[in-house]
């Protein structure tokens, strides 16, 4: 039983170990091989090194600490107490069960208490968030509670609409789905009239 334990242990002391560069590389060269191709032809042979720098792009979100993003806010509003709503922010984010993308767009709202942080900074958290491996469910409810959690308003809302190609390009080959999800806290769960009028801004 104790040697199971020290396995566990040691795998993921290698997990939490960053890899190298040259490893990430020859870790695609033998996604190649298995693909049945050779990655050292000409076509192929920079394919390693051009698919690490994208990945470096892809998951940058690993890097940022979202609730850092949101720290700094102004109080000088002049009583402003109304909703404040970014829609259509694009996002391009990769689904944790097949590594394809997930493409579309996130509507975010919250209702101030007193300070308003710069849209730029709601736009990073979605943009954060989304350049992880994810589900779209788990990002809605992150991007929700972050912004929840630092401003601490009277409510938010997220609205996420996103295809999915994990769906679209393989298995069920069901092109044109858009998949759907929210979170509403504070007055945009309890009040449905600020709920309403929130789903009517971003067009829903």
């Amino acid at each position: 039983m104790n040697v199971i334990v020290k396995r566990r242990e040691l795998e993921r002391a290698e997990i939490s170990e960053h890899p190298s560069r040259a490893a990430a590389e020859e870790a695609v060269r033998t996604l190649i091989r298995w693909a049945g191709d050779d990655p050292d032809r000409e076509g192929l042979v920079g394919t390693p090194d051009r698919v690490v720098r994208s990945y470096e792009e892809f998951f940058a979100g690993y890097g940022e600490n979202p609730r850092e993003i949101l720290q700094r806010t102004f109080e000088e509003i002049d009583g402003y107490d109304e909703m404040v709503v970014l829609r259509d922010i694009r996002i391009e984010s990769h689904c944790e069960h097949h590594m394809v993308p997930i493409i579309g767009r996130v509507h975010v709202a919250y209702l101030p208490d007193r300070r308003v942080v710069g849209i730029s900074k709601l736009a990073r958290v979605v943009e954060t968030y989304a350049r992880r491996l994810q589900i779209q469910e788990k990002m809605t409810a992150q991007i929700a509670n972050t912004i929840d959690e630092v401003l601490c308003p009277r409510g938010v809302a997220v609205v996420i609409e996103a295809a999915h190609q994990c769906m679209t390009t393989r298995g069920v080959h069901k092109a044109g789905v858009t998949m759907v999800t929210s979170r509403m806290l504070g007055a945009f769960r309890d009040d449905a009239d600020t709920r309403r009028e929130f789903l009517s801004i971003i067009g829903r």
